[in-house]
């Protein structure tokens, strides 16, 4: 199989510096879970032993590289829309480049019916759809975003509130019986003014009011790993600071499309949607548990 390597990508890694600075970072990183479904992760420890990570992209978007146990890993985050079959990473390190395969089975996820009683955030009218299409530019290039900066340090992360979970990862939604997009994160139910905290440490790449979001921000966290939180009653950061793990970003609320006061929080990793229970050790404690019961 032929591979075209993305020499757009390069200046990037400009005279060695921000990948120099990502090797020391990521020497000794715990993994996530690896479960190749959509929305799912993919593990792959890859052929090289040099002290720097190779590079490596999956659907032609840069992934995470981390080094685990001695070994290099590429972290590709799967999208809810991926088709079962034959996946591939690829990786350049020089001018080696190697591809590595794998599968991704077929995941059956759950259907949720919601009663909105504005029609309006199920129906919107052509003024609202207007400001729909340009936040949704705003919002996507936030989920795409790249930072060399690994400034998490590992892709595990915290919970970033305390309440029950609900409306778990991947459901297929009809609101007011009209089919919408398949739930892209959880949803943490709590009273409104509930703290809300990072997971990990990162820069805020987007924060402010959005029609279906209410008020949101947006976490990068570096290599391609990017948090969510919607819907919120107070923002207490702004675009372009770096907050620590466990810092206060905000706080629960009922803004946007909502049912009651909740965190809905997402997890991107290379612009694919995924499920955070494969990231967050407390969140699979939690499940296991206790389950996770769906808000009706």
């Amino acid at each position: 199989m032929m591979f075209t390597f993305p020499w757009s990508l390069v200046p990037r890694f400009v005279a060695g510096g921000p990948l120099l600075l990502i090797a020391a970072l990521v020497q000794a990183a715990e993994l996530p879970r690896h479960e190749t479904v959509p929305g799912g992760i993919a593990i792959i420890k890859l052929n090289h032993s040099g002290a720097q990570a190779p590079l490596a992209y999956y659907n032609d978007k840069p992934v995470m590289v981390i080094r685990n146990q001695g070994a290099w890993h590429a972290v590709a985050g799967i999208s809810l829309s991926a088709k079962a079959g034959e996946h591939v990473v690829r990786t350049t390190a020089g001018n080696i480049n190697r591809h590595y395969t794998f599968q991704v089975n077929d995941k059956a996820y759950k259907t949720q019916r919601i009663t909105i009683k504005d029609k309006r955030k199920v129906t919107p009218n052509a003024e609202d759809l207007k400001r729909i299409k340009g936040e949704a530019k705003r919002i996507n290039a936030a989920l795409a975003h790249w930072d060399d900066t690994f400034y998490a340090g590992t892709p595990l992360l915290d919970l970033p509130t305390d309440g029950r979970l609900s409306s778990p990862f991947g459901l297929r939604r009809l609101f007011n019986g009209l089919p919408r997009k398949p739930h892209s994160g959880i949803d943490i139910d709590a009273p409104k003014g509930t703290p809300i905290t990072a997971p990990a440490r990162g820069r805020v790449i987007l924060a402010g009011e959005f029609f279906f979001n209410g008020n949101s921000v947006f976490l990068d966290h570096g290599q391609g790993l990017v948090t969510m939180y919607a819907h919120m009653d107070r923002i207490d950061v702004k675009e372009g600071d770096i907050v620590d793990r466990g810092e206060q970003i905000g706080t629960i609320g009922m803004t946007g499309r909502v049912t009651g006061p909740h965190l809905h929080w997402g997890v991107s990793m290379n612009d694919a949607r995924i499920d955070p229970a494969l990231i967050v050790p407390a969140l699979q404690t939690r499940q296991a548990t206790a389950g996770m019961q769906t808000r009706p």
